[in-house]
């Protein structure tokens, strides 16, 4: 017998999600906000799916988004324990507030300016490359590879120590899935291992030999309020800077192109007017979010959608059904490249709304944009093959024919 919405809603548990919901999580989404849409999971934590209450637990400063608590007996004393709790995204002021005031030069629009030619440039060579060989992976040839480029380029990374960077960044992300294995865990705590001990080194050399135009330095001799980030924050927010600017920005482009070939009325109108690239950037954000899962702890009794929840209570804000809701988005699993307005929850919202939106924006305009102009008849060649995982939505390999 099919299972009803309603029944699909109540028996939902993120800890024993399945195959079918990793590949097409939106139906089950759809049910938790028509049914219960501040769902309590077996293990005490609630799940919220409508736009208005994950908008108000970003807006809310009782919810903390330091994840001490949540993270020690998931990694106990680890490398994993220790980046995820020193990084930027998982700490509440004061650190918060100095990392991010360290940060924030580097993503003006001043800055960005800077930037724009030198990604561009990076855009069209991988263009002709893949021209050229007259086969492309949406994924391995382009997207990943151009965020890896461009946070390398700010760390001042040199271009030959690049090649551990994505499998590095893949593992330590990984590690944030509701559902984790042995393995993965393993996997997660050498990478952080060995991204820390890259890191180490190239600090030391960039003390000995600043620059004046890469966000290392900036963090290295930056102060806030007279103090400087100690040795392990500065190195687990290198990390995060990577993670953050790669993993997204990846599924960004990915989902974004893929959405185009699925909906074929939509890239012909994109084909068409190009102009409309800026609001379709903001359409793939919304439409299948990078990052479908935000988490926050109640440090005092809140109150979310008339569910009162006590001191120490985890809350997953689930950003991929928020961006969905019908009472904010009509249509909502309907693609539209012209959608206005489009208020999505897709970089957060509040303190934590994230510092990098602006760069991730316009290397999704270009990126998608170029290649589009580049290949107006691209099409799906092969299987594409999914990324696996609950927390980040994107795709391993989405394998392209160019004409």
């Amino acid at each position: 017998m099919l299972e009803s919405p309603a029944e699909r809603a109540a028996r939902f548990d993120l800890s024993k999600i399945d195959q079918a919901f990793l590949d097409n999580p939106f139906p089950t989404y759809a049910a938790l906000r028509a049914f219960d849409p501040v769902h309590k999971c077996p293990d005490g934590s609630y799940f919220l799916t409508r736009y208005d209450d994950v908008m108000s637990v970003y807006r809310d400063r009782r919810l903390s988004s330091d994840k001490k608590a949540e993270f020690g007996p998931k990694f106990g004393d680890t490398p994993l324990y220790t980046h995820h709790t020193t990084s930027l995204v998982f700490n509440d002021p004061p650190l918060h507030t100095r990392v991010r005031k360290l940060l924030s030069p580097a993503f003006t629009p001043r800055a960005l300016s800077v930037l724009e030619p030198r990604f561009t440039a990076l855009v069209d060579n991988l263009l002709d490359a893949a021209e050229q060989r007259g086969e492309f992976d949406l994924i391995g040839d382009f997207a990943s590879t151009l965020p890896i480029e461009i946070i390398g380029d700010m760390l001042g990374v040199p271009r030959a120590d690049r090649g551990p960077l994505r499998g590095w960044s893949l593992a330590i992300l990984g590690a944030l899935e509701p559902v984790l294995s042995a393995e993965a865990t393993r996997l997660g705590n050498d990478s952080v291992t060995d991204f820390s001990a890259y890191l180490r080194t190239l600090i030391t050399d960039r003390r000995k030999n600043p620059r004046d135009d890469d966000v290392l330095t900036a963090l290295i001799t930056g102060e806030v309020e007279g103090e400087r980030l100690t040795d392990e924050e500065l190195i687990q927010n290198c990390i995060f800077l990577l993670n953050a600017g790669h993993e997204t920005t990846t599924n960004l482009i990915g989902n974004g192109v893929a959405a185009l070939i699925q909906h074929p009325e939509q890239r012909e109108r994109l084909n068409k007017d190009p102009d409309l690239i800026t609001s379709a950037i903001e359409e793939f954000l919304r439409f299948e979010s990078s990052n479908q899962l935000g988490n926050r702890r109640a440090i005092e009794e809140v109150e979310i959608g008339d569910v009162a929840m006590p001191a120490g209570t985890f809350i997953t804000l689930c950003i991929g059904a928020a961006n969905r809701d019908p009472k904010q988005f009509p249509d909502p699993d309907r693609l539209d490249i012209s959608r206005t307005p489009n208020r999505h929850l897709a970089f957060g919202a509040g303190v934590h709304a994230c510092a990098g939106m602006t760069l991730a924006r316009m290397e999704g305009r270009i990126a998608i944009g170029r290649l589009l102009q580049r290949f107006p008849a691209l099409r799906l060649k092969g299987e594409p093959v999914r990324g696996g995982r609950a927390r980040f939505r994107g795709y391993l390999s989405y394998p392209l024919s160019l004409a």
